[in-house]
């Protein structure tokens, strides 16, 4: 689980420290090639009319995000591992997702875990999703390689340090 934890905060503390961050400062430059369209999806949503905080980049449409190895369903607890990790839950676009997440809600907020909405069409609905989330931080996110990883088929389902829970 320590692979988990470090994936999940660095993809987690990345995206938030982006979100506040200045300019890009380069340390070291050997050539090859350009990873900006790697993280061109991660710039953060500014106000209308205010300047990019990395000049060249344009937001890359995200959407739609898909978890093919992911599907709506009901979710075995087990206990896990992962000292550490940031409470994490992932919903879709579907009414499982939505009446998990509003019955959930209090106790995610309590737990201050972060959501990722792993299957979403578009931006109009990772809004309705986060709608339903309320107060909760929802990121539009791919969750195949977590799933591969704790050997999940379904979701909605909440990632603690101890527990794998629906």
């Amino acid at each position: 689980m320590n692979a988990l934890h470090v994936l999940t905060s660095l993809l987690l503390s990345s995206w938030l420290a982006g979100a506040s961050a200045g300019n890009l400062i380069v340390v070291e430059d050997r050539g090859g090639t350009s990873a900006l369209p790697y993280y061109q999806g991660l710039e953060p949503e500014l106000p209308a009319g205010s300047p990019s905080p990395v000049t060249g980049i344009h937001r890359v449409d995200v959407f739609p995000v898909r978890s093919a190895q992911l599907s709506p369903g009901t979710v075995q607890g087990r206990v896990i591992h992962a000292p550490g990790l940031q409470p994490l839950f992932l919903v879709g676009d579907d009414p499982l997702s939505r009446a998990w997440l509003l019955q959930r809600r209090d106790q995610l907020q309590q737990l201050q875990a972060v959501g990722l909405a792993i299957n979403v069409a578009s931006e109009e609905r990772l809004a309705e999703i986060r709608r339903w989330a309320g107060d909760l931080q929802v990121l539009p996110a791919s969750a195949d390689d977590l799933a591969t990883r704790l050997g999940l088929r379904h979701y909605p389902v909440l990632l603690t340090p101890t527990a794998i829970q629906q």
